[in-house]
Protein backbone atom coordinates (compact mmCIF):
# COMPACT_ATOMS: atom_id res chain seq x y z
CA UNK A 1 0.00 0.00 0.00
CA UNK A 2 1.28 3.44 -0.87
CA UNK A 3 2.07 5.72 2.06
CA UNK A 4 0.46 8.63 0.20
CA UNK A 5 -3.25 8.35 -0.52
CA UNK A 6 -4.60 11.29 -2.50
CA UNK A 7 -7.43 12.04 -4.85
CA UNK A 8 -6.49 10.74 -8.30
CA UNK A 9 -7.45 14.00 -9.98
CA UNK A 10 -5.17 16.09 -7.79
CA UNK A 11 -2.10 13.86 -7.76
CA UNK A 12 0.07 12.17 -10.36
CA UNK A 13 1.73 9.00 -8.99
CA UNK A 14 5.48 8.93 -8.79
CA UNK A 15 5.90 6.30 -11.49
CA UNK A 16 4.28 8.70 -13.98
CA UNK A 17 6.61 11.61 -13.28
CA UNK A 18 9.20 12.32 -15.98
CA UNK A 19 12.52 13.91 -15.21
CA UNK A 20 12.89 17.39 -16.65
CA UNK A 21 16.02 16.47 -18.60
CA UNK A 22 14.71 16.29 -22.15
CA UNK A 23 17.48 13.91 -23.19
CA UNK A 24 16.18 11.26 -20.77
CA UNK A 25 13.04 9.58 -22.03
CA UNK A 26 12.91 6.66 -19.60
CA UNK A 27 10.89 6.84 -16.42
CA UNK A 28 12.90 6.55 -13.23
CA UNK A 29 11.73 3.36 -11.46
CA UNK A 30 10.79 3.24 -7.83
CA UNK A 31 13.58 2.44 -5.41
CA UNK A 32 14.20 -1.31 -5.51
CA UNK A 33 15.19 -3.24 -2.42
CA UNK A 34 13.63 -3.42 1.05
CA UNK A 35 10.17 -2.04 1.63
CA UNK A 36 8.58 0.08 4.31
CA UNK A 37 10.48 1.28 7.36
CA UNK A 38 13.61 -0.66 6.42
CA UNK A 39 14.12 1.85 3.59
CA UNK A 40 14.43 4.69 6.10
CA UNK A 41 14.55 3.42 9.69
CA UNK A 42 15.57 6.72 11.31
CA UNK A 43 13.38 8.56 13.81
CA UNK A 44 15.06 11.90 13.09
CA UNK A 45 16.83 13.64 10.21
CA UNK A 46 19.83 15.27 11.88
CA UNK A 47 22.68 14.82 9.40
CA UNK A 48 23.71 13.28 6.11
CA UNK A 49 26.71 11.65 7.80
CA UNK A 50 25.93 8.00 8.42
CA UNK A 51 23.06 7.79 5.95
CA UNK A 52 23.18 4.91 3.50
CA UNK A 53 23.03 5.69 -0.25
CA UNK A 54 19.67 3.92 -0.55
CA UNK A 55 18.23 6.01 2.29
CA UNK A 56 19.25 9.17 0.44
CA UNK A 57 17.86 7.88 -2.85
CA UNK A 58 14.62 6.87 -1.15
CA UNK A 59 14.05 10.42 0.12
CA UNK A 60 14.84 11.84 -3.32
CA UNK A 61 12.36 9.41 -4.90
CA UNK A 62 9.69 10.38 -2.41
CA UNK A 63 10.34 14.09 -3.02
CA UNK A 64 9.98 13.63 -6.77
CA UNK A 65 6.26 12.96 -6.54
CA UNK A 66 5.69 16.13 -4.53
CA UNK A 67 7.36 18.24 -7.24
CA UNK A 68 4.56 17.29 -9.62
CA UNK A 69 1.92 17.75 -6.95
CA UNK A 70 3.15 21.27 -6.10
CA UNK A 71 2.82 22.37 -9.72
CA UNK A 72 -0.92 21.80 -9.67
CA UNK A 73 -3.53 24.38 -8.72
CA UNK A 74 -4.70 22.32 -5.75
CA UNK A 75 -1.85 21.91 -3.28
CA UNK A 76 -3.61 20.73 -0.14
CA UNK A 77 -3.71 17.16 1.17
CA UNK A 78 -4.62 15.58 4.49
CA UNK A 79 -1.56 13.31 4.73
CA UNK A 80 -0.55 14.90 8.06
CA UNK A 81 -4.05 15.82 9.22
CA UNK A 82 -4.21 15.94 13.00
CA UNK A 83 -0.42 16.08 13.42
CA UNK A 84 1.40 19.02 14.99
CA UNK A 85 4.57 20.55 13.52
CA UNK A 86 6.62 23.08 15.48
CA UNK A 87 9.22 25.21 13.69
CA UNK A 88 11.88 26.42 16.11
CA UNK A 89 14.36 28.80 14.47
CA UNK A 90 17.07 30.32 16.67
CA UNK A 91 18.69 31.88 13.58
CA UNK A 92 17.24 34.14 10.92
CA UNK A 93 15.88 32.36 7.87
CA UNK A 94 13.67 33.11 4.89
CA UNK A 95 13.78 30.23 2.41
CA UNK A 96 14.20 27.34 4.85
CA UNK A 97 11.62 28.52 7.38
CA UNK A 98 9.00 29.39 4.75
CA UNK A 99 9.72 26.15 2.91
CA UNK A 100 9.06 24.04 6.02
CA UNK A 101 5.93 26.05 6.85
CA UNK A 102 4.53 25.62 3.34
CA UNK A 103 5.49 21.95 3.27
CA UNK A 104 3.66 21.24 6.53
CA UNK A 105 0.59 23.25 5.56
CA UNK A 106 0.30 21.57 2.17
CA UNK A 107 0.42 18.18 3.90
CA UNK A 108 -2.37 19.23 6.26
CA UNK A 109 -0.39 19.51 9.50
CA UNK A 110 -1.11 22.03 12.24
CA UNK A 111 1.99 24.22 11.88
CA UNK A 112 3.22 26.52 14.63
CA UNK A 113 6.35 28.64 14.22
CA UNK A 114 7.93 29.76 17.47
CA UNK A 115 9.28 33.29 17.59
CA UNK A 116 12.49 32.74 19.57
CA UNK A 117 13.03 36.50 20.00
CA UNK A 118 9.77 36.66 21.99
CA UNK A 119 10.19 33.31 23.76
CA UNK A 120 11.39 32.27 27.22
CA UNK A 121 14.83 31.68 25.72
CA UNK A 122 15.31 35.45 25.99
CA UNK A 123 14.43 35.18 29.68
CA UNK A 124 17.23 32.72 30.38
CA UNK A 125 15.54 29.40 29.66
CA UNK A 126 18.09 26.72 28.74
CA UNK A 127 17.98 24.73 25.52
CA UNK A 128 17.23 21.56 27.49
CA UNK A 129 14.30 23.21 29.26
CA UNK A 130 12.96 24.48 25.94
CA UNK A 131 13.18 20.99 24.46
CA UNK A 132 11.48 19.41 27.49
CA UNK A 133 8.65 21.96 27.43
CA UNK A 134 8.04 21.46 23.71
CA UNK A 135 8.10 17.67 24.12
CA UNK A 136 5.50 17.96 26.87
CA UNK A 137 3.12 19.51 24.33
CA UNK A 138 3.28 16.23 22.37
CA UNK A 139 4.14 17.54 18.90
CA UNK A 140 4.76 15.06 16.10
CA UNK A 141 7.52 16.99 14.32
CA UNK A 142 9.95 19.64 15.50
CA UNK A 143 12.02 21.49 12.88
CA UNK A 144 15.00 23.27 14.41
CA UNK A 145 17.66 25.70 13.25
CA UNK A 146 20.35 26.72 15.74
CA UNK A 147 23.55 28.74 15.59
CA UNK A 148 25.54 26.15 17.58
CA UNK A 149 26.80 22.90 16.07
CA UNK A 150 25.36 19.90 17.89
CA UNK A 151 22.48 21.78 19.51
CA UNK A 152 19.86 19.94 17.46
CA UNK A 153 21.28 16.56 18.43
CA UNK A 154 20.82 17.62 22.06
CA UNK A 155 17.22 18.62 21.41
CA UNK A 156 16.54 15.29 19.67
CA UNK A 157 18.02 13.36 22.60
CA UNK A 158 15.86 15.23 25.10
CA UNK A 159 12.68 14.93 23.03
CA UNK A 160 13.23 11.21 22.44
CA UNK A 161 13.19 10.61 26.18
CA UNK A 162 9.63 11.99 26.39
CA UNK A 163 7.86 11.10 23.16
CA UNK A 164 8.34 9.61 19.71
CA UNK A 165 8.57 12.95 17.93
CA UNK A 166 10.62 13.43 14.76
CA UNK A 167 13.26 16.16 14.89
CA UNK A 168 14.58 17.67 11.65
CA UNK A 169 17.81 19.64 11.47
CA UNK A 170 17.22 22.84 9.51
CA UNK A 171 20.87 23.86 9.97
CA UNK A 172 23.11 23.84 13.05
CA UNK A 173 26.17 26.08 13.20
CA UNK A 174 28.91 24.92 10.85
CA UNK A 175 27.84 21.31 11.23
CA UNK A 176 25.16 20.22 8.74
CA UNK A 177 22.08 21.23 6.75
CA UNK A 178 20.69 17.90 5.51
CA UNK A 179 17.54 19.08 3.72
CA UNK A 180 19.58 21.64 1.75
CA UNK A 181 21.87 18.85 0.53
CA UNK A 182 18.85 16.72 -0.38
CA UNK A 183 17.20 19.51 -2.39
CA UNK A 184 20.51 20.24 -4.13
CA UNK A 185 20.80 16.56 -5.03
CA UNK A 186 17.24 16.46 -6.33
CA UNK A 187 17.93 19.51 -8.51
CA UNK A 188 21.09 17.94 -9.92
CA UNK A 189 19.40 14.58 -10.55
CA UNK A 190 16.56 16.16 -12.49
CA UNK A 191 19.07 17.85 -14.81
CA UNK A 192 21.87 15.29 -15.03
CA UNK A 193 20.05 12.01 -14.45
CA UNK A 194 22.80 10.30 -12.46
CA UNK A 195 25.60 11.29 -10.12
CA UNK A 196 28.07 8.70 -11.36
CA UNK A 197 30.92 10.41 -13.20
CA UNK A 198 29.80 13.95 -12.39
CA UNK A 199 32.39 16.52 -11.31
CA UNK A 200 30.83 18.96 -8.85
CA UNK A 201 32.69 22.06 -7.68
CA UNK A 202 31.54 23.64 -4.42
CA UNK A 203 33.08 27.12 -4.27
CA UNK A 204 33.37 29.88 -1.70
CA UNK A 205 33.32 30.00 2.08
CA UNK A 206 33.89 26.30 2.71
CA UNK A 207 35.24 26.89 6.22
CA UNK A 208 31.98 28.19 7.69
CA UNK A 209 29.53 26.28 5.50
CA UNK A 210 27.22 23.59 6.85
CA UNK A 211 25.78 23.30 3.34
CA UNK A 212 29.19 22.30 2.00
CA UNK A 213 29.67 19.63 4.67
CA UNK A 214 26.30 18.02 4.02
CA UNK A 215 26.79 18.19 0.26
CA UNK A 216 30.28 16.67 0.42
CA UNK A 217 28.92 13.58 2.14
CA UNK A 218 25.74 13.21 0.13
CA UNK A 219 27.22 13.77 -3.33
CA UNK A 220 30.17 11.45 -2.77
CA UNK A 221 27.85 8.78 -1.35
CA UNK A 222 25.93 8.86 -4.64
CA UNK A 223 29.07 8.55 -6.77
CA UNK A 224 30.02 12.12 -7.70
CA UNK A 225 33.55 13.52 -7.74
CA UNK A 226 33.50 16.58 -5.48
CA UNK A 227 35.86 19.56 -5.39
CA UNK A 228 36.18 22.23 -2.71
CA UNK A 229 37.28 25.58 -4.15
CA UNK A 230 38.17 28.41 -1.77
CA UNK A 231 40.89 30.85 -0.70
CA UNK A 232 43.38 29.22 1.70
CA UNK A 233 41.90 31.25 4.57
CA UNK A 234 38.42 29.81 3.91
CA UNK A 235 39.52 26.21 3.35
CA UNK A 236 39.35 23.83 6.34
CA UNK A 237 42.77 22.46 7.26
CA UNK A 238 41.40 18.91 7.31
CA UNK A 239 39.57 19.19 4.00
CA UNK A 240 41.26 16.17 2.42
CA UNK A 241 40.07 14.00 5.29
CA UNK A 242 36.53 14.66 4.04
CA UNK A 243 37.40 12.94 0.76
CA UNK A 244 37.04 15.96 -1.52
CA UNK A 245 39.62 17.51 -3.85
CA UNK A 246 40.80 20.94 -2.62
CA UNK A 247 41.55 23.80 -5.01
CA UNK A 248 42.70 27.29 -4.07
CA UNK A 249 42.62 28.64 -7.65
CA UNK A 250 39.11 29.20 -8.95
CA UNK A 251 39.82 28.56 -12.63
CA UNK A 252 41.49 25.23 -11.86
CA UNK A 253 38.63 24.16 -9.62
CA UNK A 254 36.06 24.95 -12.30
CA UNK A 255 37.83 23.11 -15.12
CA UNK A 256 35.43 20.64 -16.78
CA UNK A 257 32.95 20.83 -13.90
CA UNK A 258 29.43 19.52 -14.57
CA UNK A 259 27.89 21.41 -11.65
CA UNK A 260 29.06 24.51 -9.79
CA UNK A 261 27.58 25.26 -6.36
CA UNK A 262 28.47 28.73 -5.09
CA UNK A 263 28.49 29.63 -1.40
CA UNK A 264 28.17 33.06 0.18
CA UNK A 265 30.68 34.66 2.50
CA UNK A 266 29.22 34.01 5.95
CA UNK A 267 30.48 37.16 7.58
CA UNK A 268 28.24 36.65 10.62
CA UNK A 269 30.39 33.62 11.53
CA UNK A 270 33.72 35.31 10.85
CA UNK A 271 35.79 36.68 13.70
CA UNK A 272 38.67 38.42 11.99
CA UNK A 273 39.68 39.23 8.42
CA UNK A 274 39.42 36.15 6.19
CA UNK A 275 39.50 38.12 2.91
CA UNK A 276 41.07 41.55 2.20
CA UNK A 277 37.83 42.94 0.79
CA UNK A 278 34.68 41.74 -0.98
CA UNK A 279 35.87 43.46 -4.16
CA UNK A 280 39.12 41.51 -4.17
CA UNK A 281 37.28 38.31 -3.29
CA UNK A 282 34.99 38.76 -6.30
CA UNK A 283 37.98 39.43 -8.55
CA UNK A 284 39.62 36.13 -7.64
CA UNK A 285 36.69 33.88 -6.66
CA UNK A 286 33.51 35.41 -8.05
CA UNK A 287 31.65 33.33 -10.63
CA UNK A 288 31.56 35.44 -13.80
CA UNK A 289 30.64 34.57 -17.37
CA UNK A 290 34.30 34.50 -18.37
CA UNK A 291 35.28 32.26 -15.47
CA UNK A 292 32.37 29.89 -16.07
CA UNK A 293 33.81 29.02 -19.50
CA UNK A 294 36.34 26.80 -17.72
CA UNK A 295 33.47 24.46 -16.81
CA UNK A 296 31.67 22.16 -19.25
CA UNK A 297 29.38 23.80 -21.84
CA UNK A 298 26.28 22.29 -20.20
CA UNK A 299 27.30 23.28 -16.68
CA UNK A 300 24.60 23.72 -14.05
CA UNK A 301 25.02 26.64 -11.63
CA UNK A 302 23.51 26.52 -8.15
CA UNK A 303 23.48 28.57 -4.95
CA UNK A 304 21.77 27.77 -1.61
CA UNK A 305 21.02 31.46 -0.97
CA UNK A 306 20.92 34.12 0.07
CA UNK A 307 23.06 35.36 -2.82
CA UNK A 308 25.44 38.27 -2.60
CA UNK A 309 25.46 39.49 -6.18
CA UNK A 310 28.77 40.98 -7.19
CA UNK A 311 30.53 39.20 -4.31
CA UNK A 312 30.41 35.48 -5.05
CA UNK A 313 28.38 35.48 -8.26
CA UNK A 314 27.65 37.83 -11.15
CA UNK A 315 24.01 38.68 -11.84
CA UNK A 316 24.45 37.64 -15.46
CA UNK A 317 25.32 34.12 -14.28
CA UNK A 318 22.73 33.91 -11.50
CA UNK A 319 19.95 34.95 -13.88
CA UNK A 320 21.05 32.92 -16.93
CA UNK A 321 17.99 30.81 -17.79
CA UNK A 322 19.90 27.98 -19.49
CA UNK A 323 22.58 27.76 -16.80
CA UNK A 324 21.20 28.73 -13.41
CA UNK A 325 19.00 26.41 -11.32
CA UNK A 326 18.92 28.71 -8.28
CA UNK A 327 15.17 29.36 -8.20
CA UNK A 328 14.54 25.71 -9.05
CA UNK A 329 16.44 24.80 -5.88
CA UNK A 330 13.88 26.77 -3.88
CA UNK A 331 11.06 24.84 -5.57
CA UNK A 332 12.77 21.52 -4.87
CA UNK A 333 13.16 22.57 -1.24
CA UNK A 334 9.41 22.46 -0.63
CA UNK A 335 9.12 19.00 -2.24
CA UNK A 336 12.07 17.60 -0.28
CA UNK A 337 10.71 18.90 3.01
CA UNK A 338 7.27 17.50 2.26
CA UNK A 339 8.90 14.13 1.67
CA UNK A 340 10.85 14.33 4.94
CA UNK A 341 7.76 15.31 6.95
CA UNK A 342 5.79 12.49 5.34
CA UNK A 343 8.41 9.77 5.80
CA UNK A 344 9.36 10.66 9.37
CA UNK A 345 5.73 10.50 10.54
CA UNK A 346 4.67 7.27 8.83
CA UNK A 347 5.15 5.15 11.94
CA UNK A 348 3.09 7.57 14.04
CA UNK A 349 0.37 7.52 11.40
CA UNK A 350 0.28 3.72 11.32
CA UNK A 351 1.15 3.41 7.64
CA UNK A 352 1.35 -0.22 6.54
CA UNK A 353 4.93 -1.45 6.65
CA UNK A 354 5.99 1.40 8.94
CA UNK A 355 3.99 0.91 12.14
Amino acid sequence: MSAVLLDSQSFTPYHAVLMTNASTSALRPRNSGPEGASLFPNQHLLMIAGMKPWEITFLLDEAEQWVNFNRQTRKQTDVLKGLTQINLFFEDSTRTRMSFEIAGQRLGADVSSMAVAQSSVKKGETLIDTAQNLAAMRPDIIVVRHQESGAIQLIADVVSAYTRCAVINAGDGRHEHPTQALLDALTIRRHKGSFEGLTIAICGDILHSRVARSNFQLLMALGARVRAVAPPTLMPTDIERLGVEPYTHMDDGLKDADVVIMLRLQQERMHGAYVPSTREYYYFYGLTDARLKHAKPDVLVMHPGPMNRGVEIASSVADAVNVSAITEQVEMGVAVRMACLDVLTRQARGIEGWA
